[in-house]
């Protein structure tokens, strides 16, 4: 690289002011269709015009490519497991698994406790397996058909299995960014999961008490004929059944053995594929190519694969359930990823975010004000940099010196990396998080954000918790990685 000036605190607010202003007017000129191209536009824009800052300071374009290099390559594990769980909800559809979930969902969950039940199962798998994102790509695609089923808002059911699901991954030891985030800190992990529970605990417990309430509100206002349409329709066109659940079981089950995403959702939709030639003989008749001959039923599986199912039951309620999943149901959400990743590796590239948080630790005169900026700083960057992981590690590392400085516990700073940055990624229409669950619970992130009540109370609770009764300095905080700050 070539010498190249240091960028000044205007040089990194104009690209993040023009980001901004054009995300702002796609929003106004397209409303929730904005993440569908106009979105990608605005930040490739912001991203060309960081580039342009860059290049004023010294840099080569090679240089800043490097960095939109870095940015993307950085998402592409995100890419890949996104277009595997579109390949899996296609064939757990041909399959009829996701058809019996909503068929068993509509027998044994009652309206008015829906949303508690949905967020508290969500917590309790995400916890034991470590994963958000498996337990929205499996449970959440279920639960999903069963609150279309029960006309209830989706909106309100995606925020209750985002709820709980970051629930359970943020106090999962087998989760990736609950680990990351005390190493990024210092902490030991087992200290930052239970220093964790004091804000985590009462956000789960209002965000419940919540849902009851919205449940209790909602249960007269569903249509008992249509979920008998719906439960008559299912059982006409699949092959229903417990055994049919076994997928699920299998996805979860290299969760727990701590498979990569990737292999362990796309080995799963090509279990459900098999699933599908096994027990759905009259709907693989019923989608079968004849000019395919005998390779017809693999056609119709691999179709699936990437172009998911196209439901024509008669039934528009089942038929919106159903016509969905494929690879390439996918590939907006992909490209709105790298367009995003684009503009965040350009500013980590040119020291753009840095430059930035130099200018917030100047802010932090009390240990209340600083855990503020903490948390601040680590939303911020997810809106920025569109990625979770450097929302975490990037302020861990800005901010870990002025934490061991002034006699703070690294659980501490931890704890309030997660509760800024873990918990506000999905909350971000263009952040990995946000992109893939908007694709793949089938709502707007904008549409969702509102009932994310756990997301929303956590940053909230931990600041407020910073000012009303401050972390007090320990002995040797910046070597002993298990103190627990007196809170």
């Amino acid at each position: 690289m070539t010498d190249a000036r240091s960028p000044s605190l205007l040089d990194a607010l104009l690209p993040i002011g023009v980001l901004v202003l054009l995300l702002s007017l796609s929003v106004y000129l397209y409303g929730d269709s904005s993440s569908s191209g106009p979105n990608q536009i605005a930040l490739m824009s912001a991203a060309f015009v960081a580039g342009l800052v860059g290049l004023k300071n010294g840099l080569r374009w090679s240089d800043i490519e490097e960095g939109i290099l870095a940015g993307i390559h950085m998402a592409m594990k995100a890419n890949l497991i996104l277009l595997a769980v579109g390949a899996l909800i296609g064939t757990w559809i041909l399959s009829g698994t996701v058809p019996t979930m909503i068929w068993l969902g509509l027998k044994l969950i009652s309206a008015e406790y829906f949303y508690v039940t949905s967020c508290l199962i969500c917590a309790l798998t995400a916890l034991s397996i470590g994963s958000s994102w498996t337990v929205a790509g499996t449970l959440g695609i279920g639960l999903m058909g069963v609150a279309a089923g029960l006309g209830l808002d989706p909106a309100i059911t995606a925020g209750a299995i985002i709820s709980g699901a970051y629930f359970g991954d943020k106090l999962s030891p087998l989760s990736d960014t609950t680990n990351l985030a005390p190493a990024a800190a210092g902490a030991d992990l087992f200290a930052h999961i239970r220093y964790m529970l004091r804000t985590t605990t009462p956000a789960l417990l209002i965000t419940l008490m919540i849902f009851f309430v919205l449940g209790q509100q909602a249960s007269g206002n569903h249509d008992t004929a249509r979920i008998g349409e719906v439960l008559q329709a299912l059982e006409s066109q699949f092959s229903l059944g417990w055994h049919l659940l076994l997928p699920v079981a299998f996805l979860l089950f290299l969760a727990v053995r701590q498979w990569a995403a990737f292999p362990a959702v796309f080995l799963a939709a090509l279990v459900g594929g098999v699933f599908a030639l096994i027990f759905q003989a009259d709907v693989m008749q019923r989608l079968a190519d004849p000019s395919a001959g005998a390779l017809a039923p693999l056609k119709t599986v691999w179709t699936a694969l990437f172009a998911g199912y196209e439901s024509n039951s008669g039934n528009p309620a089942l038929d919106g359930l159903l016509s969905k999943g494929g690879m390439g149901s996918m590939l907006t959400t992909v490209w709105l990823i790298i367009c995003a990743m684009c503009f965040g590796g350009v500013l980590e590239k040119l020291g753009l975010l840095q430059r930035l948080l130099q200018s917030t630790l100047h802010l932090a005169k009390s240990t209340s004000s600083l855990l503020a900026s903490t948390i601040a700083t680590s939303i911020g960057t997810n809106i920025i940099t569109a990625d979770q992981y450097i929302a975490l590690v990037l302020p861990g590392r800005m901010y870990r010196e002025e934490y061991a400085k002034r006699g703070l516990a690294p659980v501490t700073l931890s704890r309030a990396l997660e509760d800024g940055g873990t918990l506000t990624s999905v909350l971000v229409p263009w952040n990995t998080c946000g992109a893939y669950m908007a694709a793949t619970l089938g709502v707007a992130t904008l549409s969702y954000l509102p009932y994310c009540f756990f997301n929303l109370l956590m940053p909230l609770l931990a600041i407020s918790l910073a000012f009303i009764c401050p972390p007090q300095p320990v002995e040797h905080a910046a070597t002993t990685r298990d103190v627990m700050p007196q809170t």
